[in-house]
């Protein structure tokens, strides 16, 4: 099946966008990759190195995904996102990021339009940590939501916070995108505050082999997930949602 993933410029989440795209290939998918101008795409360069002091960076098995992604013919000459065609798509999924290049995307009223068509054909969404800000902002023709009528998850805003508060006194803003957080602003797009499930309160990873610590919320054909860490269930739940397709 064909899978569309948008992407801004540079900035984005490099386990959000390596470890969907490993485990989606690895299972027979077809993956596209869409940039605003057709520019070659680049994750957050701290996520590789360490956001600080070496720590809170990407895991070592994402990292070899990215860098194997960077090989990846899709990725390096993706589509625009004028050059879209919803319809071609069986799929779409929406990493997120937090870093300021991650405005280019999340704030695009292009892209929005273009997610909006996709939606509207009931075909499989998936969205992790900011990437779910895009469906918040993305309307249907009775100017609500897609996402007002379902169950979400998202950034919460004790990651949030907790991120911005240990880093702010050398990286300024860094995890902090916008004003709003981000589980404000999605908690604002639904018809009731009480469709967000931000998760349990835990810093552990899921891997590979262990989904123990991850979490995501299904609904219908519509998949979320809060952060990173949960990105190996989510890309494993969104493979089971094509599945069914």
């Amino acid at each position: 099946m064909r899978v569309l993933v948008p992407l801004p410029d540079r900035d984005f989440d490099v386990t959000e966008v390596a470890v969907p795209w490993r485990l989606l290939t690895d299972g027979g998918h077809d993956v596209t990759f869409a940039t605003e101008h057709g520019a070659r795409p680049a994750g957050d360069p701290r996520l590789l190195i360490g956001v600080i002091f070496g720590r809170l960076g990407a895991e070592p098995e994402p990292k070899a995904f990215y860098r194997q992604l960077t090989e990846d013919a899709a990725f390096r000459s993706p589509i625009t996102w004028a050059q879209i065609e919803p319809a071609h798509y069986d799929g779409l999924l929406l990493p997120g990021g937090h870093a300021p290049g991650m405005r280019q995307y999340l704030g695009s009223a292009l892209l929005q339009g273009k997610v909006a068509e996709l939606w509207a054909l009931e075909r499989p969404v998936a969205a992790i940590c900011h990437g779910v800000l895009v469906l918040a902002r993305t309307v249907d023709p009775t100017g609500r939501s897609v996402i007002a009528g379902h169950r979400t998850t998202c950034l919460p805003k004790t990651m949030e916070r907790s991120a911005y508060l240990a880093t702010a006194w050398r990286l300024g803003r860094y995890y902090r995108t916008y004003p709003a957080y981000v589980e404000d602003e999605v908690r604002a797009a639904l018809d009731d505050p009480s469709q967000l499930e931000p998760g349990p309160r835990s810093l552990r990873r899921g891997t590979a082999v262990d989904d123990g610590p991850a979490f995501v919320v299904e609904d219908g054909r519509y998949l979320s997930a809060r952060w990173p860490g949960d990105a190996y269930l989510f890309a494993r739940r969104f493979l089971d949602l094509l599945a069914g397709r």
